[in-house]
């Protein structure tokens, strides 16, 4: 569950598909998977096909390397696809802009990826695992289902209501059709200067900490303090964290103990955990018991 890390392309005249190697832009027959939601010329669902999944992927490079100054590796400097073996087994949430030309691979403007716990090989471990201590906390609730949130993704031109009401759409529809207990994942603050993250980092420490129940550390050898001091103005510090960690605080999202620096995406990470059960009345009722609100 990753915040928008850097600006990406531009919307229009960037169709996901042309960052594709032309091996995987042949035409081939998508079956129909239903619209999640729509509102004006996007619409929202998961991904229907392989093709579609590596636009999504060349999607992600676009924004986190080409434009966010995350480092690739030698393959993915070759593919220019931001791709791992998690994508396998995840669900890949698109939003479209049906009025684009072309097919809808070209269309995608937008993507989350989603993980249910049920989908993880036997002794297999989430992504986030790599940071955070997940294990313990799935463990301590060995009843609940939950889901992973990752890889967020939006084309620049895009960043906008329409866009992120439409990504929440499609989760909360997606929450309901598989009866998902628990979301969590990772969100990301631009940079790695700890000491320029203190006031964000200190805020969150201070208002959004999760409760024993709830709670997850960071791993020991990669555990860095959630802010040295107070935060002296936590109305400002609210108004600067980025989009999606603020609308996952207002949800009802807790955040862990400890950040992780990724050096690798020039992030610091912070851990949610929002269980259904905590998500606000005030966006159920936006969205519809059902998910109605945006129903396509």
């Amino acid at each position: 569950m990753s915040v928008y890390r850097a600006d990406g392309a531009s919307g229009r005249g960037f169709p996901a598909l042309r960052l594709l190697p032309d091996r995987l832009r042949r035409p081939i027959r998508i079956p129909a998977e239903p619209p999640l939601g729509r509102i004006g010329g996007l619409e929202v669902r998961v991904a229907a096909s392989r093709l579609e999944v590596r636009a999504a992927q060349a999607l992600r490079y676009q924004v986190f390397y080409s434009q966010g100054g995350a480092k690739p590796s030698a393959l993915q400097r070759v593919t220019r696809l931001d791709k791992d073996a998690f994508d396998r087994v995840c669900d890949h949430l698109i939003v479209l802009d049906k009025s684009l030309p072309g097919s809808t691979a070209q269309q995608i403007v937008g993507t989350y990826r989603l993980l249910r716990q049920e989908r993880l090989p036997v002794g297999g471990r989430f992504y986030t695992e790599q940071e955070f201590e997940i294990g313990s906390l799935v463990r301590r609730h060995p009843h609940k289902r939950f889901l992973e949130l990752g890889r967020s993704c939006v084309l620049k031109n895009y960043r906008g209501k329409r866009t992120v009401e439409l990504l929440w759409q499609g989760i909360w529809a997606y929450v309901l059709r598989h009866r998902i207990d628990v979301l969590f994942g990772c969100a990301s603050l631009a940079g790695t200067d700890l000491a320029t993250l203190d006031t964000s980092l200190s805020f969150l420490r201070e208002n959004a900490s999760a409760p024993e129940e709830w709670q997850v550390s960071a791993l020991p050898h990669r555990h860095v303090a959630m802010g040295a001091g107070r935060c002296a103005d936590p109305r400002r510090a609210l108004g600067g964290l980025p989009p999606l960690l603020k609308g996952y605080l207002r949800l009802g999202g807790y955040i862990g103990d400890g950040a992780v620096v990724d050096r690798q995406f020039g992030t610091t990470d912070v851990l949610v955990v929002l269980p259904v059960s905590r998500i606000s009345a005030r966006y159920v009722s936006h969205y519809g018991q059902d998910a109605g609100r945006f129903a396509a």
